[in-house]
């Protein structure tokens, strides 16, 4: 399926201003953390998350109320899940001793509370209770599983490909990672382990797009020897322009189904998706390509040395040439 016929987009034009843009998100996102931080799922925070069904419509902030006076505000309180089923997402930070006793406490006031302020008939669907060491620990190996994986990438690409490929794609992928962190910071999502698959799987769908990209260099490389790196570049987006608009697109509309109509559990992990898919579509035809040029020049390229020049054969028409036979000496008479 032919997208596109024979596309001829300058996108090495742009890299400048693809690197500015990139550059005030990604700033953007450091003072939002900076002065916000990034919402913490039960998972790395810790703590006690509680989903409360009430028999009919009750007001979140007669909830919060319930609750201030035995958490000191501590407590966050939103809806959750469709309006019509009327229910409520409690978290408590972790309150005294690491202990089962004392985490199962934390569920008991929280029930107590709403039940001697009288907001209503609840019933308690959902609750889920973590250790501030478990959160830790999580936070520690979702560390190491980026590095790792950027590490493994940064490795493959340089002995399968250059150097220069391996450091575009490794930055194409940290960009994804920060600019996603950064509307993650915007839009006050929490971080969670969904979040997290998410952003891995960002990580993975990221670098093979850039790779298809890369591959096609690569083989332009042996037969446009004579062009510029810059021509080389542009010229092999332009043949995997149609590839990467069905992927991107397919991509995206599974991840905004996801987003719509995945209820509130899925709704950070779809999210992410759908930011990562953008940026990292955005990152393999501006970043990775951009650091490429930036790395190598824009000089000729020197992928394979030329060929050897081939003996000229006498054509058809061409008739060798007669050595000229030495001249006699005179006799002298």
């Amino acid at each position: 399926m032919h997208i596109f016929q024979n596309p001829n987009f300058d996108f090495l034009r742009w890299r400048w201003h693809a690197v500015a843009l990139s550059w005030v998100i990604i700033i953007a996102g450091a003072v939002t953390l900076w002065t916000k931080g990034l919402p913490l799922g039960i998972e790395f925070a810790g703590g006690t998350s509680i989903i409360a069904q009430f028999a009919g419509a009750t007001p979140v902030e007669k909830v919060r109320a319930a609750l201030d006076d035995t958490f000191k505000g501590q407590s966050v309180i939103q809806p959750y899940g469709d309006a019509a089923q009327h229910q409520v997402l409690i978290r408590v930070p972790q309150v005294g001793a690491e202990s089962g006793d004392s985490l199962s406490a934390t569920k008991e006031a929280v029930t107590g509370g709403l039940k001697q302020a009288g907001v209503g008939e609840f019933t308690i669907v959902g609750t889920e209770i973590v250790s501030p060491t478990v959160g830790a620990e999580l936070t520690s190996k979702g560390i190491w599983a980026a590095v790792l994986s950027l590490a493994g990438i940064l490795l493959y690409i340089a002995l399968r490909y250059q150097l220069s490929f391996a450091v575009g794609a490794v930055v194409a992928t940290l960009h994804d990672l920060l600019v996603t962190i950064a509307f993650l910071a915007f839009f006050r999502y929490d971080l969670t382990l969904n979040v997290i698959a998410a952003i891995l799987t960002v990580t993975g769908y990221s670098t093979n797009d850039t790779i298809v990209i890369f591959d096609r260099v690569r083989e332009n490389l042996r037969s446009m020897r004579r062009d510029s790196l810059r021509h080389v570049i542009n010229h092999s987006i332009n043949q995997t322009l149609g590839r990467t608009v069905l992927t991107a697109g397919t991509t995206l509309l599974s991840a905004l189904a996801l987003f719509l109509f995945g209820g509130e559990v899925l709704r950070g992990f779809a999210f992410t998706l759908i930011v990562g898919v953008i940026t990292g579509t955005y990152s393999s035809v501006f970043v990775a390509a951009a650091i490429v040029t930036f790395w190598r020049s824009s000089g000729p390229t020197r992928a394979a040395a030329p060929a050897p020049a081939a003996a000229a054969s006498p054509g058809p028409a061409q008739q060798p040439t007669r050595k000229a036979k030495p001249q006699r000496k005179a006799r002298a008479s």
